[in-house]
C-alpha cells in the first residue's frame, strides 16, 4: 500500500499562503529591527514585540493548519525562540547574546535535514 499523502491530517484556508508570506515578511523585518536596535541602541521593544507577535501569529497559523508540527522538533524550538525573545524584552541586558544564539539556533534547525527537524519530540 502507497504511503499517504504529505498533506493529509493538514487543514488549510483561503489566502493562508499570501498570509504566511506577509506575516514572514513582517517577522523579518522585525528581527531587522531588533538587531539594529541592539548593535545602535535604537528602540528594542517596539522591534522585539514586532518580533514577538509576527512569530506568535505564525506559529498559531501553522498549529492550526498542522497539529503534530508541535510535537516535532522544529514546533518545540519554534516556541523556545519565542519565549527567548519574551526574555530579551524581559531582561535587557541579556538581549545581545540571546539574539545572537537565536540567529544561529534558528539557522542551523531551519537549514538541517528534514528528517532531523521533523524528529517527533511529543506524541
Amino acid at each position: 500500500m502507497p504511503p499517504p499523502p504529505k498533506n493529509q491530517n493538514k487543514r488549510d484556508f483561503p489566502g493562508r499562503r499570501w498570509l504566511s508570506i506577509s506575516l514572514r515578511s513582517l517577522h523579518l523585518v522585525g528581527v531587522v529591527l531588533l538587531g539594529a536596535a541592539l548593535l545602535a541602541g535604537g528602540d528594542q521593544k517596539s522591534a522585539g514585540s514586532l518580533v514577538l507577535a509576527t512569530g506568535l501569529a505564525i506559529y498559531g497559523m501553522d498549529l492550526w493548519c498542522n497539529p503534530k508540527h508541535f510535537g516535532e522538533l522544529a514546533g518545540v524550538f519554534i516556541l523556545v525562540k519565542l519565549l527567548l525573545v519574551g526574555v530579551m524584552l524581559a531582561f535587557p541586558a541579556a538581549a545581545v547574546p540571546v539574539f545572537w544564539v537565536l540567529v544561529v539556533a534558528s539557522s542551523l534547525v531551519s537549514h538541517a535535514p528534514g528528517p532531523f527537524r521533523h524528529i517527533r519530540i511529543f506524541d
